[in-house]
Order: structure tokens, then sequence, then C-alpha cells
């Protein structure tokens, strides 16, 4: 796969055609404590991609046998 550089600007449909073909995850978590009492925690996995792209990504990390399972 070639990589072109291009010297103009991108427009906001090429950028959200590229990341929903390749995929961005954002994982976060914060603890606040005070003296050694847990006050909040906050813990998020976002993920930003095409159903395509995150089934042919999920399925090589596990993660569609958990989606399919009756709950």
């Amino acid at each position: 796969m070639a990589i072109e550089k291009s010297m103009g600007s991108s427009s906001l449909a090429e950028v959200l055609d590229r990341v929903l073909d390749k995929g961005i995850v954002i994982d976060a978590w914060a603890k606040i404590s005070l003296v050694g009492i847990e006050l909040l925690t906050v813990e998020a996995r976002v993920v930003i991609a095409s159903v395509e792209t995150y089934l042919k990504y999920a399925e090589a990390v596990g993660l569609t046998a958990t989606a399919a399972a009756p709950h």
C-alpha cells in the first residue's frame, strides 16, 4: 500500500471515511481518591469504526463470540 501525501486540505467526509475504514480506539481510565478512599472511577473505551472493520478485527481477538452469545 503506497502512502500518498497531499498538500491540499482534507474534507470532513474524507477524514470520516478514513476513520471508518481504519478505525480508532480511545481507551481512558481515571481514578480519584482522597486519603485512600476511592471517590470516583471512570473507565471508558470508545471504538469508532465501520461494522465491517469492527467485525474483521473483533473476530481476530475473539470478541464476536461474546456478542453472539445469548444473555
